[in-house]
């Protein structure tokens, strides 16, 4: 399964970066995590329940972080199993670029391999619901950052300048010679 794709999150590089190495933030925007619990240094265990076409499943996985650049990105290392449900492994490259100073793009490329029932099922049912996991997530992850970092409002557009009445007189002149 490969799934890439671009988001533009409404926060700074920074706050980004923050955000995607913020687990309960993670926890709360990944679709199904029970849990993400810190093993080591950049290292991770993951619960969650999937569920794919009639197969449903919770796996235990383990995540690793490996070619830190921050603020910029990061590679993903997973591995899971679901039981009898199936296991799968692979990768994600996390990159992220500032297009303001309140807007960064956020680019990923996703490689993974499944084996067992999930496997059995099709390539084509497993690229649908990894790509709605996405979508998910990434609704998720956007109305998080909105919440943590709220844009000010506008200022509402100033009132139009009252007339003096000498300046209304004359506009009332001026109106009556064009329309007579």
């Amino acid at each position: 399964m490969n799934l890439t794709g671009q988001q533009t999150l409404p926060v700074s590089q920074a706050d980004a970066w923050a955000a995607l190495n913020d687990t309960a933030i993670l926890q709360a925007a990944v679709p199904g995590c029970e849990a993400i619990t810190p093993t080591g240094r950049h290292a991770f265990d993951v619960r969650m329940a999937v569920s794919i076409g009639p197969v449903k499943a919770r796996f235990k996985a383990k995540l690793r972080l490996a070619d830190l650049n921050p603020p910029k990105g990061y590679r993903l290392r997973f591995e899971g199993s679901g039981g009898a449900a199936g296991h799968g492994k692979g990768q994600a490259l996390v990159a992220l670029r500032p297009l303001s100073a309140h807007r960064t793009q956020l680019s990923y490329d996703v490689t993974a391999s499944m084996g067992g029932k999930f496997a059995q099922i099709g390539a084509g049912l497993v690229d649908l619901v990894a790509q709605k996991l996405a979508e998910d997530f990434f609704a998720r992850l956007q109305a998080a950052l909105a919440e943590l970092h709220p844009r000010p409002a506008a200022a509402p557009a100033p009132a139009p300048a009252a007339l003096s009445p000498d300046r209304l007189q004359r506009l009332r002149g001026w109106l009556r010679r064009l329309f007579a």
